[in-house]
């Protein structure tokens, strides 16, 4: 099974390389933006894509048989002129942009640093222009602060911070350091999950795991600050026990930043003193072997899961505890207000804070997927898109065979960008937004990520145990139904801007339930109403 991994990763190395500029005499030698490179229909490279030369050097070091790059030579030049080129496309100040100009992005910044020092390390390079640029990034990061709750993005500032101490042999982040972890810690919710934007997003959690693992492995001969980072990780690994799908997969658009998200790194290296976190991946390794995981093989954000995947091979651990089914029972997190229900052979995932959008598993695989009401709207002119999905206040009870939510349905956001609005952008960054690029994303991410406008739809939904199987009711009401266009519920409907979000995965074949028929014979003021036996 170990092997999984680093096949599954070393099916994208032929893409990203595809993805970089491999022409040494070209100014953009060593550029992973292809957009900007080659096709030129940007203005500025992403920044993040430089994070592609860390897949590319475990690639260099992954001795099995069917890996062809395996320690050829092409491949330390291709890294290593990356790494030039991430230094070249850098600001003064070594940040870096990655979805608009002079936004110096703090994620971009992090995941591509940690990539540089991590592939500087394990191939053996010597620069001191190289070092030089990884201390002004490192710099900028430990006094940047960027907008948002994103625990990953700390965890992963807190990384690069370390590995770039040992490296240089420096104390001169220390502070920093152990700033940005206490934050993690503080950003850790009692019930074990870490805050991203609105909520629980455990596909970005084991992201953090993944962090915090590293560090805590690297700092193994400090007990009082392992200590810590352990007691921190034992939550943390517990909680993420939860959403391993009986089918293999992990998380999806019941979670607050709706993704699929899986890195499975961390659950190796803490599995060596907590063996109970090595069930995590082999349940996700099962998935794997029969295409349960989730596609991430688009220009952007290719990278992240295919050097982690490389790093879980070389770090799996051989002696693993035999595989248990998940225990029986509920587990109701009230804060995070996401529900898990097992009983018999079913498996309900219900994200109480999102409308009461599930997953149900019946004999180990998906038979619903739901992600609420979605309600096609003419208002002036203009289609507009209500749904149930978004994160919000609902009105809730929740008794042991018996689960309601009631409230509002809210506007999705489709904000699309059009070339009046990019001039704007441009011209607000190319003048005051450079100096204040924080403000820029923050008002993104009220546009396009955080926030609910209520729309003039009600919701209930009823989920009931009965006869040994899942019944959903549903009810939705309006005062005026002649503005609907189309109605339905969807499996993967998702409505707001997250990056890791929207990728393919087989559970999405499942098919839309129209409505229409139903809401096009309501009359102003009735309700429309629909009755589910899901097994």
């Amino acid at each position: 099974m170990k092997d999984l991994f680093a096949r599954e990763a070393l099916a994208q190395i032929p893409k990203i390389l595809t993805l970089q500029d491999r022409n040494p005499h070209s100014p953009t030698y060593g550029c992973f933006d292809r957009n900007f490179w080659q096709y030129k229909i940007i203005d500025f490279p992403s920044g993040m894509s430089q994070e592609f030369v860390l897949p590319l050097a475990l690639a260099y070091e992954t001795d099995i048989p069917e890996n062809p790059f395996y320690h050829q030579q092409a491949l330390r030049e291709w890294v290593a002129a990356g790494i030039r080129y991430a230094s070249q496309s850098a600001h003064p100040d070594g940040s870096c942009d990655d979805y608009f100009p002079f936004e110096r992005a703090g994620g971009a910044a992090a995941f591509s640093l940690f990539a540089c020092i991590e592939s500087y390390t394990r191939l053996g390079f010597y620069d001191p222009a190289m070092l030089a640029f990884f201390s002004k990034r490192a710099d900028w990061l430990a006094q940047h602060q960027e907008s948002g709750r994103l625990t990953n993005h700390q965890a992963l500032i807190v990384l690069c911070l370390e590995l770039l101490s040992r490296l240089l042999q420096s104390n001169r982040w220390d502070k920093a350091k152990a700033e940005r972890l206490e934050q993690v810690f503080d950003w850790q919710n009692e019930e074990g999950w870490f805050q991203e934007y609105e909520g629980c997003d455990p596909g970005y959690h084991t992201l953090t795991i993944s962090c915090l693992a590293r560090i805590c492995d690297l700092n193994a001969d400090q007990h009082l600050k392992t200590s810590l980072i352990k007691e921190s990780l034992i939550k943390a690994v517990r909680l993420a026990a939860h959403f391993s799908h009986p089918d293999g997969s992990f998380g999806g658009e019941y979670t607050s930043r709706n993704t699929y998200n899986f890195f499975p790194h961390g659950f190796e290296l803490v599995g060596r003193w907590l063996p109970e976190a090595l069930a995590i991946n082999d349940r996700f390794l099962t998935g794997l072997a029969h295409g349960k995981a989730s596609c991430y093989a688009d220009d952007h954000i290719i990278g992240h899961h295919t050097w982690n995947y490389l790093l879980s091979w070389q770090d799996f651990v051989a002696e693993r505890p035999p595989l248990r089914p998940q225990p029986q029972g509920r587990v109701w997190l009230k804060q995070a207000r996401l529900l898990i229900d097992r009983r018999q052979n079913q498996e309900l995932y219900l994200a109480l804070n999102k409308g009461g959008a599930f997953k149900l598993f019946c004999n180990q695989q998906l038979v619903a997927s739901d992600t609420q009401f979605s309600v096609q709207v003419r208002q002036d002119g203009q289609l507009k898109n209500a749904v149930g999905h978004l994160v919000g206040d609902y009105t809730l009870e929740v008794n042991e065979d018996e689960i309601w939510i009631r409230g509002q349905l809210g506007w999705a956001k489709q904000k699309q960008m059009t070339p009046l609005n990019l001039m704007i952008l441009r011209l607000v960054m190319l003048s005051v937004g450079r100096f204040n690029p924080n403000l820029i994303r923050r008002i993104l991410q009220k546009v396009l990520i955080v926030g609910k406008r209520a729309a003039p739809f009600q919701f209930e939904r009823c989920l009931r145990w009965s006869e040994g199987g899942w019944q959903v009711h549903d009810e939705l009401y309006a005062k005026d139904w002649r503005s609907v266009v189309s109605a339905g519920i969807g499996c993967d409907q998702t409505s707001i801007y997250v990056v890791m979000s929207r990728t393919f995965q087989v559970g999405q074949l499942q098919g839309w339930l129209d409505l229409t028929p139903q809401v096009q014979q309501l009359q102003p003021g009735e309700t429309l109403k629909l009755e589910r036996r899901l097994v």
